[in-house]
């Protein structure tokens, strides 16, 4: 994983730089914030208050493709190899726009436009570093704000619940190999997210521990030891990693891998979902969700299409 040494050095030197690297980490690019070229875009935390008139249209519905995935997963739960993982699925979709006139329409707390090969506009944090501290953001569990009670209904759900809770135990696994005096700051909080022409409940939880004075000679170290994220993937990580590789039909490539910035004192940096391929002129919307002994198929293929939007 030569990205280490890339991302040690410019994190020694206190150098601010872009980083992004792929599910299987086999792709990666680290620049420095001075030189990085115009086909990559991003912004963090900026608010778009722009009407947004685009549209997206779902073409192709694989659903029984899809359920042929679920209940491979299942049986695997029922073996013991795994006890969630989050499976995700490739859709073809027809837009009105370009990647980059979708990336500067968006409204998303990470955006990111990567070369006019995809578009990335997550809600959700991967690691941020700051004051010595090191804080994951596991996010698990999302329904439709327009149902009738729908925070309450999601955060009294029991498979909501455990998918959670093993979520944010192997988050807290995680911390402990790169960091000590793990702590659980939040758990469950709802985030109200938009998802293009309607709203969604997002949960949460807040995961943080404490890092050496030094931590940014060994930025490369830690992220490589924490990846890929658990949230994309699933536990035990390993056995869940290699379940998703057989079941699922295509590479998730820059999808679910994660990119970042280090300011030259503090570390920010996001999973990448919520996500638009462009294949060759044709556009593919990647998207999914966690699969557990509770999951009812048809709802989890109604959260996998319900992430298909343009914020």
């Amino acid at each position: 994983m030569s990205f280490i040494k890339d991302i040690n050095y410019y994190g020694k030197n206190k150098t601010p730089f872009f980083f992004i690297i792929s599910y299987d980490l086999s792709n990666y690019e680290v620049i420095s914030l001075e030189n990085i070229p115009n086909d990559i875009l991003y912004n963090i935390n900026q608010n778009n208050n722009k009407t947004k008139k685009s549209k997206i249209s779902i073409k192709k519905h694989a659903y029984l493709a899809y359920s042929n995935k679920f209940d491979t997963i299942i049986s695997n739960i029922k073996m013991g190899n795994t006890y969630i993982a989050n499976l995700t699925c490739k859709t073809l979709i027809t837009q009105e726009l370009d990647l980059k006139n979708i990336y500067n329409e968006s409204n998303s707390k990470y955006n990111l436009y990567y070369k006019n090969k995809f578009i990335s506009f997550s809600p959700e944090s991967f690691i941020k570093i700051s004051n010595n501290t090191i804080s994951a953001y596991p996010m698990k569990g999302t329904i439709d704000a327009s149902i009738n009670n729908a925070k309450e209904l999601l955060l009294n759900n029991k498979k909501e619940l455990a998918e959670h809770t093993m979520i944010v135990d192997l988050i807290r696994n995680d911390l402990s190999i790169v960091a000590s005096n793990v702590i659980v700051n939040k758990f469950r909080y709802c985030e109200k997210i938009n998802a293009g022409t309607k709203e969604l409940y997002q949960t949460s939880s807040e995961v943080s521990a404490s890092l050496n004075d030094n931590w940014n000679e060994n930025i490369g170290e830690i992220i490589a030891k924490l990846l890929p994220a658990g949230s994309i993937t699933g536990t035990p990580k390993k056995s869940t990693v290699d379940i998703l590789n057989n079941i699922e039909d295509y590479k998730r490539n820059f999808y679910t891998g994660i990119w970042g910035i280090y300011d030259g004192k503090n570390l920010d940096s996001s999973v990448l979902i919520r996500f638009i391929e462009n294949d060759n002129n044709k556009y593919y919307y990647k998207s999914g969700g966690g699969i557990t002994i509770d999951s009812n198929c048809q709802n989890e293929y109604n959260e996998m299409i319900d992430k298909i939007y343009l914020p």
